[in-house]
């Protein structure tokens, strides 16, 4: 009778300790209660704009905690670089959007990527794989609705939670200056045609 050979396990298929897990859970939970209170709340998004760059933070912050649901967001900080500075709203702006983006890192981190059978997840992750950092300044600087999904390929490969913040940061300044500069110059356009 030959010996059984050890069969080494893939550390991916690791067993995982239970604290572990259960901060997984806490997570993937933590998420899914911010974005369903965010989306309940998007009607109602408008009145912090009376609290000036602090209400601009927040917009951004909620805006972007949402995973996979739309909410209101450039559209609002559209407006208020015609009303406000719009250097100040795109630096307000940048900075809760990409504090309220770690909603999206999270659901990755926790293992639990609800997205991540999807053709989107697919093409995506190898990318945020193989570049880092990089890859998610890019796909934060460009407007467009994957960014969630970048987030959580993130959180699965462990990027870490700094670099994940300093380049979404960096990438949400410069998408949200540029709509706040929108907003700006359009009014000021507006303004002198209406002269």
């Amino acid at each position: 009778m030959a010996a059984a050979l050890p069969v080494s396990v893939p550390p991916e298929k690791a067993k995982t300790s239970l604290p572990t897990n259960l901060l997984r859970l806490l997570a993937l939970l933590a998420v899914i209660g911010i974005t369903a209170y965010i989306y309940s709340i998007r009607s109602r998004v408008e009145e912090f704009e009376r609290f000036g760059y602090a209400g601009i933070f927040i917009i951004a912050l909620m805006a972007n905690a949402t995973v996979l649901l739309p909410a209101p967001g450039v559209a609002i900080i559209y407006a208020m670089g015609a009303v406000f500075n719009p250097l100040w709203v795109g630096l307000a702006a940048g900075t809760g959007g990409a504090l309220g983006e770690l909603s999206g890192y999270l659901a990755g981190f926790s293992g639990q990527a609800i997205v991540e059978r999807t053709h989107i997840y697919e093409r995506l992750h190898p990318w945020v794989e193989k570049y880092g950092g990089w890859a998610v300044f890019v796909l934060s600087a460009i407007p467009n609705p994957f960014f969630d999904v970048a987030g959580i390929a993130a959180g699965m490969v462990k990027l870490p939670v700094q670099t994940f913040l300093v380049f979404t940061w960096a990438g949400q300044i410069i998408k949200m200056l540029f709509f706040a500069m929108a907003g700006y110059y359009s009014l000021e356009w507006l303004t002198n045609f209406m002269r």
